[in-house]
């Protein structure tokens, strides 16, 4: 498909991650999802976004972009890379669970992740925001720390690029690390199919939230773990961690399974939203935009 039929980030992800590497389709999801800021009809939003800032008394006349000016009519300034505005630490589980998928004509949860961080951690970046990693799963895996200079992407998509997962989740290990990394008030996000005991995220959760910090919590599902479409006759369920196996008949398992991920989903929604964290469920065949816009408005209200 033609990248510029349409926006990349509102594109089928399995279909745009067939194109190119981490790093070039990352690009594509933000340039689309940029493109779409500057269309939208809501004020403020590409006005404050990407390189510049406006002016205010006092900053020097030789920081104005003068083009910038000369087209616009708006008087902006040019933001290098020690003006960080943010400190950020995006946290990517990379557990055994997260390499699934229902169909093979999707990504698994863990490539669908792998590159909505990379997406992420550009769109922070350009705002010269101060991004950083942490890839982990029953330990810390890898630890970028948050910078905003010249060499920060590359770091963080070689990063993401690197081996090692273990069987567990234990996400506890990894919000520790990112209080570390970001000491002062920041943002913090999760990416995860959170296949985990809810206090060992809620219990950090609240930590890092008493602490000043905004935290998003990204839940990455598969569509065949939410409802077991397009199965039937027997089956064997394998918990991908514990290697637990257990046979049963789809059709006899399929509702109560269907309840039981409706109701932990909304318990996941609420107890999130208690401890005072940005919750969304993002399914691996929804386009990237769209967890991308909830990052980003998460950013947005950072002061």
């Amino acid at each position: 498909m033609p990248l510029h039929s349409s926006r990349p980030d509102l594109l089928d992800p399995a279909e745009l991650a067939s194109l190119a590497g981490i790093d070039v389709i990352a690009r594509f999801i933000v340039d689309g999802f940029l493109s779409g800021l500057h269309r939208s009809p809501r004020k403020g939003f590409s006005a404050q976004f990407a390189e510049h800032r406006p002016y205010q008394p006092g900053d020097e006349p030789r920081m104005l972009d003068w083009k910038i000016a000369a087209r616009s009519d708006r008087l902006v300034v040019k933001q290098f890379e020690e003006e960080t505005n943010l400190r950020a630490t995006i946290l990517l589980d990379v557990s055994r669970s997260m390499a699934w998928t229902g169909d093979k004509s999707r990504l698994t949860k863990l490539a669908y992740a792998e590159r909505l961080a990379a997406a992420i951690a550009l769109l922070l970046l350009r705002q010269r925001d101060a991004v950083g990693l942490v890839r982990f799963d029953a330990e810390v895996r890898s630890s970028v720390p948050p910078r905003a200079r010249r060499g920060q992407w590359k770091r963080i998509v070689a990063a993401l690029s690197e081996p090692g997962a273990g069987k567990a989740t234990r996400a506890g290990a990894a919000f520790t690390q990112a209080g570390r990394l970001v000491p002062r008030r920041g943002l913090i996000i999760l990416i995860s199919d959170l296949l985990v005991e809810s206090e060992e995220v809620l219990g950090p959760v609240r930590a890092l939230r008493g602490m000043g910090h905004q935290v998003v919590v990204l839940q990455v599902l598969d569509p065949s773990e939410r409802d077991l479409s397009g199965r039937a006759g027997e089956a064997l369920f394998v918990d991908p961690e514990s290697a637990l196996a257990v046979p049963a008949s789809v059709a006899d398992v399929r509702a109560a399974y269907h309840e039981t991920v409706a109701t932990a989903l909304a318990e996941w929604r609420e107890q999130l939203a208690a401890a005072g964290a940005t919750y969304e469920m993002v399914s691996t065949d929804a386009p990237f935009g769209v967890p991308l816009r909830r990052a980003f408005a998460a950013r947005q209200r950072m002061p």
